[in-house]
């Protein structure tokens, strides 16, 4: 058997249609994400809290079928719901890095389950260097905040050293500059 044989596939499957994820998204896509799982983890030490990198599928509404998605960071702290590959609570946040095969389905569709799900945080990150933050409110996502990097100390816009804190978690810190590390 070959190693492809061995391999899963990234996938994710809405109202019963799955969505084949491959090929992988550019390397930009995976810098970011790391950047966010890595500052989220570090500051998780000595937590129940998990945080899950592409790796584990959210079964959003498992009583009515199996449906899942595969977000690109994930946080949560109900172990119970924990199964196997997969995660069946209610996250506590969830970043999803756009990429030009998923980015409308990642403002659209994965906006509105994550908002039906009860999700209270939810990052959409562009790896040109954009970060919209919405919050759960009274049912509905709020866009609370909506940042496009600016690094250069000479520009009266820089924002490189803005620090981003996650609400349920503040002790959990990142600056737009940590967010997009090495993108470049």
């Amino acid at each position: 058997m070959g190693l492809a044989e061995f391999e899963r596939r990234k996938d994710e499957k809405i109202d019963g249609v799955i969505y084949d994820m491959s090929p992988a998204p550019g390397y930009r896509h995976g810098i970011i994400n790391n950047n966010i799982n890595r500052n989220i983890g570090n500051a998780l030490k000595d937590s129940l809290c998990l945080v899950f990198m592409e790796n584990l599928d959210f079964k959003y509404h498992p009583e009515e079928n199996d449906d899942y998605l595969c977000p690109d960071v994930m946080l949560i702290c109900d172990r119970k719901h924990l199964k196997g590959g997969s995660y069946t609570g209610v996250p506590k946040f969830i970043a999803e890095t756009l990429s030009p095969s998923t980015a409308k389905r990642d403002r659209t569709t994965k906006k509105n389950i994550y908002e039906k799900a009860g999700v209270e945080e939810y990052w959409i990150v562009s790896p040109q260097g954009a970060l919209e933050i919405y919050y759960l409110e009274d049912g509905a996502y709020v866009l609370e905040q909506n940042y496009i990097l600016q690094d250069d100390k000479e520009d009266e816009d820089y924002n490189a050293e803005t620090e981003i804190t996650l609400r349920e978690f503040p002790h959990i810190k990142m600056t737009l500059a940590e967010i997009f590390a090495g993108v470049d």
